[in-house]
């Protein structure tokens, strides 16, 4: 199996909202960061693609199994998801979330489970609703990785977390992906933290994709120019792919291997990609 989801054509939709025409592929063994302004469609694609809302049209694979199929309900441990809010009774705490998991889960690994929670500092005594939300993201991905999944689902899970534990959340998502038979699809608004650690990049603006690529391919296409507008009439209009105008002049995101060295193209960061695509896009 060469990958872990693949979307055809899938469309979905509500009355002031149209997820359009979605079509993307994760490889096996690779980390997807999903990114787009809220609104843009991550966390209906990631409920899509776990079947918890139903498709108007077009096809969903995951981990092989189409994801309306008996199978594809069959593949529970082998997918761990964590939403941009994490979901545990309020009473509970993360001893009593374990005991409650080793019942939901057929591969719960308890030492595992443990380690995560030791890892990630979280008390084992404290209950639930006495948590920051960063103690509730760590809890909630310390489960997720704790019943041997195959496939990381993550809607926003660094959203509104310090850097310190972003980052140390970013690197448990890092040593997962160490065996080539794990997958991650990550959604977030945090462009920093998809550079960091991701392999391809999705980029979703008001419902559509406008862009699903190798992350360092990505990089390494593209450049940034400044000029005068004069000078922007001289760049070739095929490799202009967004422009920033101000008082002091122009800056465009172009292709590299279609402007000239005498431009002085400078390296783009992924933020500096995603900023001037979106704001292509509005200029439609």
């Amino acid at each position: 199996m060469n990958n872990a989801i693949e979307l055809s054509h899938v469309t979905k939709t509500y009355p002031t909202f149209t997820l359009q025409d979605l079509s993307l592929t994760l490889p096996t063994g690779c980390i997807m960061g999903l990114v787009g302004e809220n609104g843009a469609g991550k966390s209906t694609t990631l409920r899509l693609i776990m079947n918890t809302i139903t498709r108007d049209s077009g096809e969903i694979t995951v981990l092989g199994q189409d994801n309306r199929s008996d199978a594809f309900r069959e593949l529970k441990n082998d997918i761990g998801v964590v939403l941009d809010e994490a979901y545990f009774p309020e009473v509970l705490n993360p001893r009593q979330v374990g005991q409650v998991m080793a019942q939901t889960y057929t591969r719960w690994d308890e030492a595992t489970y443990a380690g995560y929670v030791d890892r990630f500092a979280l008390p084992w005594k404290q209950r639930f609703k006495d948590f920051s939300r960063g103690m509730k993201m760590k809890l909630a991905i310390a489960v997720a990785l704790s019943h041997s999944p195959r496939l990381l689902l993550l809607d926003e899970a660094t959203s509104g977390l310090d850097p310190i534990i972003r980052d140390e959340i970013l690197e448990s998502f890092s040593e997962f992906t160490r065996d080539e038979s794990h997958s991650v699809l990550l959604s977030s608004h945090i462009v920093s933290d998809l550079e960091k650690i991701c392999d391809y990049i999705a980029f979703l603006h008001r419902g559509r994709l406008v862009l699903c690529e190798e992350k360092d391919a990505l990089l390494e296409g593209c450049a940034i120019v400044q000029c005068t507008r004069a000078q922007l009439s001289d760049l070739p209009e095929e490799a202009v792919l967004g422009i920033d105008q101000s008082p002091y002049g122009v800056r465009a995101l172009v292709r590299r291997e279609l402007v000239s060295p005498v431009f002085s193209p400078e390296k783009p960061t992924l933020e500096d990609i995603i900023l001037f695509l979106a704001k292509g896009e509005e200029q439609r």
